[in-house]
């Protein structure tokens, strides 16, 4: 065995926040190693946002087509080949796999070990055959997707978000267990590209979100043809005959089941804490994963925890976000701690679901319901009129001095246009900061701003505002 390593930083998971805190390091001149066992990039790239965009995005062309004659175009029949699409999907994967491959890291002197890395102890890493001995680590081994022990489950050829891209044939009835967002992108998708899909959620889908945004996503989706069965908690899975399956769940109205020709597993995800030898190396976990303060780092003083791993929000951006807050302390000797009030995200289906900041319950119960909801319609945006994607809403949530708290948007292009609002919460914006500015006309932005100027309208109801107008005009 050769000497051991000593650099300065030992990140251990090369998905979105290794990459990062790797690539932040060695630009600095850090001495880093970067330890992988699988591949580069991580579940992101190979099997979670980048297919599954890839994916939606077919998906949307398929269903541009259903939709062009009310514009005046006719299109013909739509026709799927789902070799192609999976082809597309693969080769987006490729095209972003060379910025997160060895070989750059490499080039940017990062010393990149494809192996297994295990804590021995509390200050050294084992990388197959390599002891690591670094002054700092960084945990960043993301989530897997987590498969419930479902009675017969294990008698069925089930997919995860691993080895859904994998497919080459469309399947003929998916059933999607979990009505997440995960669940709920991939069933319209599939829906879109000619599946016919149904959707069983143990309690209700799309629930971490606002209820009255997610409702209006929900019945989109249904009107696609999607079935969705709601408080309905999966029983037993069973084969039905060489090719389909069975799945048995019960609900309110009683026992119930649905036959398809396909599962896709979605209920949730599990931090990847196995075999790293967390207990020997004094690091406090359970099964949501390892256990950090605000600053992310766990109970052993050398050691950082960041995204999927550290067992808060499990968002690829959120792992980015990580990396900057760990940079900042090993390298800089700053403080910093974990924001999650300023964190959005958003769920791709179509409609898009968008969040950041607080939820109307969350800042009624912190602000002790002394708030004010903002909502504008779709319907009233003159671009989505002439795109015909008048469905939806935008919420705004501020506080007695009219500090934006939370935004949340159902609608087309939710996910571009929670940026903005992602900016003003971080930086504690108030109403009269997106009164002041201008959007070009026609644009969906435009939305937010007149949600926001609403807020005002009371003003010209009042006596004292009125009566100053009139004695003001008395002046010419």
């Amino acid at each position: 065995m050769s000497s051991p390593l000593t650099p300065d930083i030992c990140i251990i998971g090369a998905g979105s926040g290794g990459l990062s805190v790797a690539a932040a390091a060695a630009a600095f001149g850090v001495d880093v190693v970067l330890v992988e066992k699988a591949k580069m990039g991580g579940d992101c790239l190979n099997y979670g946002c980048v297919p599954s965009k890839a994916m939606i995005a077919a998906a949307k062309h398929a269903h541009a087509i259903a939709e062009a004659p009310m514009f005046g175009v006719i299109a013909g029949e739509t026709k799927i080949n789902f070799r192609k699409v999976h082809d597309h999907v693969h080769s987006v994967i490729g095209a972003i796999a060379p910025n997160d491959s060895v070989e750059r890291y490499r080039a940017m002197g990062v010393n990149v070990i494809e192996a297994e890395a295990r804590f021995i102890d509390k200050s050294t890493v084992m990388a197959g055959q390599t002891e690591i001995r670094a002054r700092r680590y960084v945990i960043a081994t993301g989530s897997s997707a987590f498969v419930p022990p479902i009675p017969g489950l294990d008698t069925v050829d089930y997919l995860t978000n691993e080895t859904l891209f994998e497919r080459t044939r469309a399947p003929k009835h998916l059933i999607v267990i979990g009505g997440g967002p995960i669940g709920m992108e991939m069933a319209q998708a599939h829906r879109r590209l000619g599946a016919e899909v149904t959707v069983v959620e143990g309690f209700k889908a799309l629930g971490k979100d606002d209820p009255e945004l997610a409702a209006i996503v929900l019945e989109n989706i249904r009107a696609e043809g999607v079935t969705i069965h709601e408080g309905s908690k999966v029983t037993s899975v069973e084969k039905r005959g060489k090719t389909g399956v069975r799945v048995n769940y019960d609900s309110e109205a009683g026992e119930g089941f649905v036959d398809g020709s396909d599962v896709l597993v979605a209920v949730g995800r599990l931090a990847n804490v196995e075999g790293l030898g967390l207990d020997a190396a004094g690091i406090d976990h359970d099964r949501r994963g390892i256990k950090v303060g605000a600053n992310l780092r766990s109970s052993n003083k050398h050691v950082y925890a960041i995204g999927d791993v550290a067992g808060g929000l499990q968002f690829t951006h959120v792992a980015g976000y990580h990396a900057g807050l760990v940079v900042q302390q090993i390298l800089f000797r700053v403080p910093a701690k974990e924001n999650r009030d300023i964190i959005p995200w958003a769920t791709y289906t179509d409609p898009e679901l968008a969040h950041v900041g607080l939820t109307e319950e969350e800042a009624g119960k912190r602000h002790g319901g002394r708030i004010s909801i903002l909502r504008w319609p779709y319907a009233e945006n003159d671009r989505a009129q002439a795109e015909r994607k008048t469905t939806g809403l935008i919420k705004i949530i501020v506080d007695r001095k009219a500090r934006i708290l939370g935004v949340s948007i159902a609608g087309a292009g939710a996910g571009e246009m929670i940026n903005m609002w992602a900016l003003a919460v971080t930086n504690g914006m108030k109403l009269k900061d997106v009164r002041g500015y201008i959007p070009p006309y026609p644009t969906m932005a435009e939305i937010g701003k007149r949600a926001a100027v609403s807020y005002y309208t009371p003003m010209t109801r009042k006596p004292f505002v009125r009566w100053l107008v009139r004695f003001l005009r008395r002046f010419g």
